[in-house]
């Protein structure tokens, strides 16, 4: 166990590294987003009270549907993935794998969130509420926690959680949620956790250092649509699914955790 507590070592630091650049970042691509956000906000031809409790229900629901939707995009289409790689390239399964996140993904967020915004919620209160979601889904990067009793039916859980992070077949690209696992429940990609999960990345990169975590993705789809023979191809390997596969004359892409 030596040797692997050494790993693990060096996985921790790595992801505290990646914590503290990938906030930094995050704050710059965060004020750009908001520019976008109260630009979406001033279209909405409604504006939702901040002083009614129901307005903070429905806009919670809302967040989290759209958190949903970001996340499920983020595994299922090559051109995300290679943001949020970053936060599953980790062999282990912690409460530092949390804040293991990629420093350019903030770049497009807006796109999933600005709709939000024309729904007719100010920018302050999508921040409130979407800053408790990201919180609330720290705690749920453990191993400690094994069941939640009849919580797991409705909320996001360390069980579930774990499922996600797994790269077992039947763990595959499953359980997105942010707060509630109803909507995998409502959408098909619910599944439970029923035997210990192998963590990481189907391909999984030997390195430490973040940089090259945050940049192997590009490079790896970069060398595959270079090898497609057409443009429709190469479409297909940005916006198409990273589990993707072509003929045996070409290079797979790179499959998606």
């Amino acid at each position: 166990r030596g040797s692997d507590e050494f790993e693990d070592v060096k996985d921790t630091r790595t992801n505290i590294i990646l914590g503290f650049s990938s906030t930094a970042w995050g704050v710059v691509w965060g004020l750009l987003a908001s520019v976008i956000y109260l630009f979406a906000y001033d279209l909405a031809p409604y504006k939702f009270p901040a002083d009614a409790w129901w307005t903070w229900v429905i806009l919670f629901f809302v967040d989290d549907l759209a958190y949903y939707i970001f996340h499920r995009v983020s595994h299922e289409t090559r051109l995300f993935w290679n943001f949020h790689v970053v936060h599953h390239s980790s062999r282990q399964y912690n409460l530092s794998v949390a804040v293991r996140q990629s420093w350019f993904s903030g770049i497009l967020h807006w796109m999933f969130y600005a709709p939000v915004m024309l729904l007719g919620f100010a920018p302050w209160m999508f921040l409130l509420v979407h800053g408790f979601n990201l919180i609330y889904q720290f705690w749920i990067h453990t191993k400690l926690i094994q069941s939640l009793g009849p919580l797991e039916w409705v909320l996001n859980t360390p069980s579930h959680h774990r499922v996600h992070h797994g790269v077992n077949n039947p763990y595959l690209d499953k359980n997105y949620a942010g707060v509630l696992i109803i909507w995998d429940r409502m959408f098909g990609s619910f599944v439970k956790e029923t035997e210990e999960p192998r963590y990481g990345i189907i391909k999984q990169i030997e390195s430490y250092n973040p940089f090259w975590i945050n940049t192997h993705g590009w490079v790896e789809m970069r060398d595959v649509i270079r090898e497609q023979p057409t443009l429709w191809r190469k479409l297909r390997c940005v916006f198409g699914s990273p589990n993707m596969e072509f003929d045996e004359t070409t290079r797979k892409t790179i499959p998606a955790n």
